[in-house]
């Protein structure tokens, strides 16, 4: 009888799981990303936003498109994949109510503020990262597509004041948005461990 309970208690437990759209959004996220940022670094070097055509150019190795238009065609593409990819998240979440545990609340922040439990910060930090996001990526949209359809949407490229406005704007989200996927990652490993991370993608 004894072993039998000691059999039990040793046996691992089978750690978290996600749900099949939460890891098919993931996933798309990665690769539309991926792609924008290659084809994104690709139109910027035909006409540096920092510098003028003589500024500084990223090294080939990250680049994807190989020309102007090819950069464009990726961009583009890749940027329809992301928007769509994130309407339909933003659906699902607020569908399923998932929001309530992915958004941070008014007791994350009390939390932050004073709180004394270590992983109940870690939480909280990662809710409020994870909300912050959010206004950052929709900007990166309405941004890029104002830039698209500079006639069209016209009143929309007019709220950044100016072209050049509009482009660094567009430009500073991307590092904002590969810091955030810094900072999601590290949290997620440190709230839920290794075995949280692979669950995304397993």
């Amino acid at each position: 009888m004894a072993s039998s309970k000691a059999g039990k208690r040793g046996k691992p437990s089978a750690g978290p799981k996600q749900e099949l759209p939460a890891k098919i959004f993931h996933a798309l996220n990665i690769i539309s990303l991926s792609l924008m940022i290659g084809s994104g670094l690709q139109i910027y070097n035909a006409n540096p936003v920092f510098g003028g055509r003589g500024g500084w150019t990223f090294p080939r190795t990250f680049l994807l498109g190989g020309w102007l238009g090819g950069g464009r065609n990726w961009h583009f593409a890749a940027m329809w994949l992301f928007a769509l990819n994130l309407l339909a998240y933003g659906v699902y979440i607020f569908g399923t109510r998932r929001w309530e545990k992915r958004f941070v609340s008014q007791g994350d922040l009390q939390v932050l503020q004073k709180g004394q439990n270590p992983k109940r910060k870690n939480y909280a930090w990662h809710r409020l990262i994870y909300t912050g996001i959010v206004p950052v990526l929709l900007l990166a949209i309405a941004s890029g597509l104002a830039m698209y359809k500079p006639a069209q949407l016209y009143w929309l490229s007019g709220l950044f004041g100016s072209w050049q406005t509009l482009r660094v704007v567009h430009f500073i989200t991307v590092p904002i948005v590969v810091l955030f996927a810094i900072a999601h990652f590290l949290f997620s490993q440190k709230v839920g461990g290794y075995r949280l991370i692979k669950s995304m993608f397993t």
